[in-house]
């Protein structure tokens, strides 16, 4: 009986701290093509999953070739998942701001419309006020040349993007979008974010 119970207390303190390592958090970001964020945000050690797809519009399952047109009303985003006991919502925002330009009103060099719009979809009113205290201070510092536009929005509905666009510089790196724009963007998070890339 005694061997039942500890083993019943260690399954159980197992159990906890899985449940614990479970709770995971989910982030938003618009930054331009989703190609290239998704390929920068599955390196960083803490998130879990990151998927492509479309949000702040106002058609119901847009398809990729309707977000295309900019009339959608919808940006080309990723949803991070996240273990937040890993890495915190603050980090990710310095990621996305240090990962595109977020001084350049609906366009990322040559994706020009408002679907490629820097934005931040907020899913908590924490995530909201980190994200505008450090979009301020951005602003406030002079960061940049110009003042950051991102766009601080609460989040809505998500739309997952087509499958071959999940995973994309990972399948597709010898394409020459990914050499010429990715790759660039990927030996820079290497640079910048040594310390909190995976192994």
């Amino acid at each position: 009986m005694k061997y039942i119970s500890i083993m019943a207390l260690i399954l159980l303190s197992l159990n906890s701290a899985d449940a614990q390592s479970k709770k995971l958090e989910k982030a938003t970001f618009g930054m331009g093509c989703f190609w290239c964020s998704e390929a920068l945000f599955e390196r960083l050690d803490g998130v879990t999953k990151v998927r492509s797809g479309y949000e702040g519009g106002h058609v119901d399952n847009p398809s990729y070739e309707d977000v295309c047109t900019g009339t959608t009303g919808h940006a080309e985003v990723i949803e991070v998942t996240y273990d937040p006991s890993k890495i915190k919502y603050e980090e990710l925002l310095e990621v996305f701001w240090k990962s595109h330009d977020p001084t350049t009103l609906n366009r990322q060099g040559a994706d020009v419309g408002t679907q490629y719009r820097s934005v931040v979809f907020y899913n908590t009113d924490q995530q909201k006020q980190l994200a505008e205290a450090y979009k301020k201070e951005l602003n406030d510092t002079r960061a940049f040349d110009k003042p950051v536009v991102t766009q601080i929005d609460k989040s809505s509905t998500f739309y997952v993007a087509d499958n071959y666009h999940q995973d994309y510089f990972n399948n597709n790196g010898n394409q020459p979008y990914c050499r010429l724009v990715i790759l660039p963007k990927m030996e820079k998070l290497e640079k910048v974010f040594k310390a909190k890339l995976k192994h």
